[in-house]
């Protein structure tokens, strides 16, 4: 094997490492993915070392060659994650070329999301359907249903100019805060704690949580630890966001309704 096909596997297999870490996957699948790939065309000394901000890719026999990769931001997109095991899948049990392959992950990269208005639906519907579930009423579930829209569309707006979802947390969290006292005080909804409960579940972290445990439990220790304090610190973002609003609402109005 030359050096520029050996290049051209690690290559490969960054860009599939990089395409699922941005989008959510276990560290323990990133790495796992990386070495499948490079084992199947006889890279068989290869090493991986993934974290939740950076890819390290090594050949540690012959000629070394090392590959890293920086990724700076990350969302949940769990069908691009898919897309990539498929991927993998057939190119160990195939003769695919670099440029194919490549170009095989690029259109994985673009694939489309779902479109803005959808998410923006759904993610009501889930806000509506748990404070009902919590014990909420109809005008609950209709208040929640209409703010988890308002604080995802703020939410997606300040992630396009901010590369930190903390900041996106407080402001969607706070909007949730004045919007539940604003909609109880009008009377649009019944109990504040209801719509409240029901609006913050989309922005809660349970995803990242249980991949960070499942990353720690395999053995991934840095990998797993970074991301369960980013969810706990993701949990605090939400009650900062909400407690800021009440205790203003509790020091300039009394707190009442």
């Amino acid at each position: 094997m030359t050096i520029t096909q050996k290049k051209g596997i690690l290559r490969i297999a960054l860009y599939a490492g990089e395409i699922m870490l941005k989008n959510g996957a276990e560290i323990y699948r990133v790495e796992d993915t990386i070495i499948r790939i490079c084992m199947s065309k006889s890279i068989n000394h290869v090493n991986a070392f993934v974290t939740p901000t950076g890819i390290f890719v090594s050949d540690d026999r012959m000629d070394g060659i090392s590959f890293i990769k920086r990724i700076k931001n990350r969302s949940l997109n769990l069908d691009k994650v898919s897309m990539v095991n498929n991927f993998s899948r057939d190119y160990v049990n195939s003769n695919m070329t670099v440029p194919q392959a490549l170009s095989a992950l690029k259109k994985i990269e673009n694939a489309d999301k779902y479109s803005f208005p959808v998410r923006i639906f759904f993610t009501g519907v889930i806000g509506g359907f748990f404070s009902l579930m919590f014990g909420g009423e109809f005008l609950d579930f209709i208040s929640a249903f209409i703010i988890s829209m308002v604080s995802i569309f703020i939410a997606d707006e300040i992630d396009k100019i901010s590369d930190t979802s903390f900041l996106s947390t407080i402001v969607a969290s706070s909007t949730i805060g004045l919007l539940g006292i604003l909609f109880t005080l009008f009377g649009i909804g019944k109990s504040l704690d209801m719509i409240i409960v029901g609006s913050i579940m989309p922005l809660v972290p349970g995803v990242s949580f249980t991949n960070g445990l499942r990353d720690f439990i395999s053995g991934d220790l840095i990998g797993g630890l970074a991301k369960i304090f980013e969810a706990i610190f993701i949990a605090i973002c939400i009650a900062v966001g909400i407690g800021i609003v009440f205790q203003l609402w509790v020091n300039w109005f009394g707190g009442a309704f």
